[in-house]
């Protein structure tokens, strides 16, 4: 049972440390760009999808666990896609705002630089989620 666990948590390293592979130039191996909100693969998704997957195949999809892990999976992809996209282009409009107002010397000590991509796209989802369905299938049939 402890792959229910595992896997998940393997999934989503799987997916941060990819970020290097698709993103070789934007990234510095480090641990502020291992636990990068965005980019592609989403590691968020990674996790969630891995943890619906692997609790299908040892519960079963009858499961009531596995109904909750699926549910909460499409919520987390769902703030990936949208919540925090919607967050992302705040934080663009609101640097621009601050850098427009760069005389005022208040707001720049008082304003810190906001991030800016913080959510997914649904391509960068769906990777995610393949790296983590796929982890998860062979470390079942694997254990």
């Amino acid at each position: 049972m402890y792959h229910i666990l595992l896997l998940p948590l393997l999934s989503g390293l799987v997916a941060q440390l990819a970020k290097f592979a698709f993103e070789p130039n934007r990234r510095k191996l480090d641990f502020k760009s291992i636990v990068a909100y965005s980019g592609m693969p989403s590691g968020h998704s990674a996790i969630v999808a891995s943890l619906a997957a692997i609790t299908g195949l040892e519960l079963g999809i009858a499961s009531p666990l596995f109904a909750i892990s699926f549910i909460f999976a499409l919520i987390v992809i769902r703030d990936a896609l949208g919540i925090r996209q919607y967050l992302g282009q705040h934080g663009k409009v609101l640097n621009i705002l601050v850098k427009d107002l760069r005389d005022d010397q208040v707001l720049d000590e008082k304003y810190p630089h906001l991030l800016e991509k913080i959510g997914h796209t649904p391509a960068q989802v769906t990777v995610g989620a393949a790296i983590g369905i796929l982890i998860s299938v062979i470390g079942y049939m694997v254990f």
